[in-house]
């Protein structure tokens, strides 16, 4: 069907193109964007967005579940399907399963079980691939992850992962000081694997000569990381002093303070940041008791805490971490999106197709109000919710 989309204030997101249009070819395709202009093509839908925002749709590249689906639990396609049907309402049209397991052989199984549900692809918000956060983290900072989770690299293991993955493992998280970390490090990214530093206690030097090596990018900036300190500036200086790498950060107001985000935005500025949400189960739902990596998490007003008080993941929501960066930090509408657009669909390689409302790429759209709140989202040009 074809689809035009008309008096929108477009959020490209490199640019902002008042009262414009955007017109979506049968093949889902974009085809034209920019002012409006006459035209005798006839669309099969016309939609008219008057004081309506239209930007490309949010990618979320660490998340572990929403709306009590937690990724790797129980009947893995229908589960995977709930949740794209949910998360696609959130604006969130492309995202990244993040998955863990206790032990090497059900690490493995689950893998090889969800390589044919994503060559299917489900309804909703697509799935663009799998994270695997572990197991090869410092057990001092593992964070919300049960321990007995955690063990040492193994390359064997690694090489048994990257076949069973067939390709659709896009990112792995690894802490750099472990034993053999710089060889499975190159393993993945020998197999365009992305490499992040994650769940690290070493120190500045450590953590610098990795981000200048096989990784490439950064997992929850500040977040399970050692610390800044004169002294020892630790993870947290290595990624502020970095040249080249992207970083993740979870902008819910809880993971991390305004002014530990303004300071990262100061250094890393609006190409090298990813916005994620780290979300859990209980993103959606509310207050409860769920479970996450092995671990029996407590939602308590709105906020995912272990029982002995260590945050786990988030109930967060993509648009919210772009609304409060725009609104509490006055980064402009544009970085914002670009930081939860482009830069994620960059970093997994897919920016020819994702992440930016340009012709000739897919018609991954959503159209929300001045409250952020979603209006109308197309997947491949198809409208998939709207209000």
């Amino acid at each position: 069907m074809t689809i035009r989309i008309t008096n929108a204030k477009i959020i490209s997101p490199f640019q902002t193109v008042e009262n414009g249009e955007v017109l979506v070819s049968d093949e889902g395709k974009i085809i034209y964007t920019g002012s409006i202009h006459e035209s005798d093509q006839q669309f099969d839908q016309s939609i008219n967005i008057a004081g309506c925002y239209l930007a490309p749709g949010l990618i979320d590249i660490h998340v572990h579940g929403g709306y009590g689906v937690t990724f790797g639990l129980a009947d893995l396609k229908g589960s995977l399907q709930k949740y794209s049907e949910w998360v696609v309402q959130t604006g969130v049209t492309g995202f990244l399963l993040s998955i863990a397991a206790p032990d090497a052989d059900t690490l493995l199984g689950l893998i090889q079980s969800y390589v044919p549900i994503l060559e299917d692809g489900v309804f909703g918000a697509q799935a663009l691939g799998l994270h695997l956060e572990g197991p090869y983290l410092n057990i001092e900072k593992k964070g919300a992850f049960n321990p007995i989770w955690l063990r040492k690299p193994d390359i064997e293991e690694v090489n048994s992962i990257i076949k069973v993955g067939k390709g659709w493992i896009k990112q792995v998280t690894l802490a750099p000081e472990l034993e053999n970390a710089e060889i499975i490090a190159k393993a993945f990214r020998d197999a365009n694997i992305i490499v992040a530093l994650g769940h690290s206690n070493t120190d500045f030097e450590t953590a610098s000569n990795a981000l200048k090596s096989d990784f490439l990018h950064v997992t929850h900036t500040f977040n399970a990381q050692s610390i800044f300190n004169h002294r020892k500036p630790g993870v947290i200086g290595a990624v502020m002093a970095s040249d080249h790498v992207t970083a993740e950060l979870i902008a819910d107001k809880v993971h991390v303070h305004l002014g530990a985000m303004e300071i990262l935005f100061r250094c890393l500025g609006k190409d090298r940041i990813i916005l994620i949400t780290d979300a859990m189960p209980g993103a959606g739902l509310p207050d409860g008791i769920y479970n996450l990596v092995g671990q029996e998490v407590i939602v308590k007003d709105g906020c995912a805490k272990l029982t002995d008080g260590t945050i786990a993941g988030s109930t967060a929501r993509l648009i919210d971490c772009v609304a409060n960066i725009h609104q509490d930090l006055n980064i402009s509408i544009n970085d914002a999106f670009q930081m939860s657009t482009h830069n994620p669909a960059k970093l997994l390689g897919m920016q020819d197709h994702l992440g930016a409302i340009k012709e000739g790429m897919d018609a991954n759209l959503i159209v929300f109000d001045e409250e952020f709140n979603m209006r109308l989202v197309l997947v491949q040009g198809k409208i998939v919710y709207e209000v």
